[in-house]
Parts: C-alpha cells; structure tokens; sequence
C-alpha cells in the first residue's frame, strides 16, 4: 500500500535542496573548519581572516569576559562536564540558581532545557493532547506555514493525537475563523522569524481574549535583544504574567550568548508535568556544567545597564543597514536581513563573492526557503564594527546593483 505524505515528503526535500547545498560546498561556504581570532573575526586553517555575518550571536555576550569566566569558575568548582543524568532525579544546584535568575528576570517560571528545538519536542506533542491546557481538552493544533522547521519536525507526533493544520503566514483571518468553528484551537508560530519578520502578536492576543486561543511562541531570535531585562519580543508585548494560555520557549545559543533553551510558563502551568512527560527534558540530556555557568554570568548581565548598551548599538547598525541596503524586513529593527536574489544559483554565487571580500554570509534556498525564493541572509549584531558594516554594505550593494 502507497503511503501519502501528509506532514514532509524527505524525497522531494533532498532531491530539490541537495544540488543548492552541493553547490554551495563547492563554492567553499559550508564545512568551514575555523579558529577565532579575538579581535571580531574567524580565521580559516589557511590563514584567511573573515567576518561571520551568520552569528546568531547578536550582542556579542558569546565572547564576553564574564561570560567565559562563569563557565571556568562553575567547570573549577564542580570538576565535572555533565551530571549525565535525568533532572528529574539529581540536577546541579546552579542550575536552580539559574532558572531562579531568569524566572526573577523574565517574570515567568523558566524552566531551562538543552536545546529550545528539543523543548518543543517535548511540550508540542503534550499541546497536542491537551495536557498543556488550562481545562486539559485536545485542541485543532495550528501551524503557522512559516513556523520554523524544529517546531513542524514534531507535526506528525502531534497528529497522532489531535488534528493538525497549517496555516497560512501571519493569516489572522484564517485563524479566526477555526476559532469561531472550534472549542479550542492552539497556534504555533515564531516570534521573530528566522527568514525575516514578526509574528502579529498583539492581535493574536486579541484572538485569544476573544477566544480563548492558546499560544506557542519560539522567540528564539528575540531572546535578549528585546525587551527591558532581555525576556524578548513576545514576553515584552505581554502585559502581567506569562498567563496559563500561552507558552513561550527560546534559546539561550542566540542573543543570550551561551547555550540551551528556555521555557517561559504561566504560574498555574504544570512544571512537573513538564518535566516528568516532556520526552527529552526529562532525559538524560542535561545542560553542560560549563553553560550553566556562563548563563548564570550571562542572566546577571541581563540585570544591568550594560545589556540596554548592546541593544541600543545592535540597534544603530541595524538601521545604518537598512538605510544603505533595502530589504523586506527594512524598518522593522530586525537583526536579520534577508536579501532576495530568486534563483538558487545567483545567491550562492553572490555569497562566494561576499566570501572573497572578507564576509561570510549564507546562501538560503530550498527547503530554507520556498523553490526559487532564494536569497542571502545577513546576521548583524551589535559587535560589528562601523567600518566592517560600511564596507559590508558597499559590497552587497555592489553585487546586487543592476548589471553587476
């Protein structure tokens, strides 16, 4: 019997997306073996020097002196990498510390995980049971088409316990309308996208007043770079508590600067639930000793004025950017940058030249993007310096004028 893909189709993924990335390889943009230099720049095991305009890194706290020593002090004072075991069972009392820094930072019961992909491994499919909310009913669980691809990973494990749908981007119409046709309807989306925009979140909270719409934010692109203590766009949109119909997770591997995700819970949602049933969080898979440290010193720095400095430089090169180079997201203070070029070919070849002029940016194609949406993604971040952004908005220019 011949099965339908309903969920992804792996055959026509890789025989559409490999020839791009086989093609970008040969270009010399992936499997890039690097040393860091120190001074704002990788360094190719032949010596070459170029700037990372891929780091996700936005406010430089990957590199900050603090930061570092937090991940010493707590790997010298424990003297082992990893607790190799579940949470649940034994955990590191500085990772309690930790997730009592974020949870007073943040305004939410944060519950720190290895990965934001593996939270949502583990919370998407108890959403999709009901388990997650509030009168514990299975919901319709919707999709946003642009949801990042660790959150529609999990679709069919959710469609085995509810109905699964996917919606158009940011359709608010759409969404209402499943809202007027069902008891309970729960939404997947980003907060920031990582091809560029936002999720309409004041009016998807207006959905859920109206409604009693539950919420699934990954506001992993936002994390640190938005709001007063760093709790990201979505969390700063929201007025009071994280409230018991929304859910929002992130990773700490971004603007945070060190490594693992984050869940941000209403104070009346089930965290032992969370942690007993939530698949990979209650794993063996605990966060490194070394990052916990670092987040601990990264979540104090979130404490004080200095985290206001970096958002506020981020802030100036993103609109010296979008002054120089139009995109889609120009205007919208948004650390990423995505230039269309169309076919799959051109963007590789724009981003080899980029290469050549001293900046590393990635090519993204299908299935990043949709078939023949192809384009080259810029990353800025609060670190680059002002004469390295002249000079990477010259050259992008350059290569995208007309006739070049």
């Amino acid at each position: 019997m011949e099965l339908k893909n309903r969920y992804r189709n792996t055959e026509s993924m890789i025989g559409h997306g490999n020839p791009s990335f086989t093609a970008a390889k040969e270009a010399g943009l992936l499997d890039l073996s690097v040393h860091n230099t120190g001074h704002g720049s990788l360094s190719l095991t032949d010596g070459r020097e170029f700037i990372n305009t891929c780091s996700c890194s936005y406010l430089g706290l990957d590199s900050h002196p603090d930061v570092l020593q937090g991940a010493i002090d707590v790997l010298t004072r424990e003297k082992t990498m990893t607790m190799s075991i579940s949470r649940l069972r034994v955990r590191l009392a500085d990772l309690d510390a930790l997730e009592e820094e974020l949870t007073h930072l943040w305004r939410a019961k944060t519950v720190v995980t290895n990965s934001a992909s593996s939270a949502s491994a583990g919370l998407l499919p108890l959403i999709a049971s009901g388990h997650l909310l509030p009168d514990g009913q299975k919901p319709i669980l919707v999709f946003d088409k642009s949801a990042h691809f660790s959150m529609n990973l999990i679709k069919p494990i959710c469609a085995d316990e509810t109905q699964v749908v996917t919606a158009p981007h940011n359709d608010l119409n759409f969404l209402e309308d499943l809202c007027r046709k069902h008891a309970r309807v729960a939404y997947v989306a980003d907060g920031f996208y990582s091809m560029g925009g936002v999720a309409i979140v004041k009016d998807l909270f207006a959905l859920q007043d109206k409604y009693g719409l539950f919420l699934y934010f990954d506001d992993s692109h936002s994390l640190s770079i938005y709001g007063g203590a760093g709790e990201g766009y979505v969390r700063a949109t929201m007025a009071g508590e994280v409230n018991p119909r929304t859910i929002i997770i992130g990773s700490l591997g971004k603007g945070f600067g060190t490594a693992g995700g984050a869940i941000m819970l209403g104070p009346t949602q089930h965290a032992d639930l969370v942690g007993r049933f939530a698949g990979p969080l209650g794993w063996s898979q605990s966060l490194a000793i070394p990052a916990i440290g670092a987040s601990v010193a990264s979540a104090r720095l979130h404490g004080t004025p200095e985290l206001a400095a970096r958002q506020k430089a981020l802030r100036a090169n993103v609109r010296y950017f979008d002054e120089r180079v139009p995109t889609r997201t120009s205007g919208e203070d948004f650390p990423i940058k995505i230039i269309d070029v169309g076919p799959e070919a051109v963007a590789v070849e724009y981003s080899r030249k980029l290469m050549e002029r001293g900046f590393y940016s990635s090519a993204v194609f299908f299935p990043i993007v949709p078939k023949g949406r192809a384009g080259l993604r810029i990353m800025l971040r609060s670190n680059i310096s002002s004469e390295a952004l002249r000079r990477l908005c010259d050259v992008v220019l350059e290569l995208t004028s007309p006739g070049t």
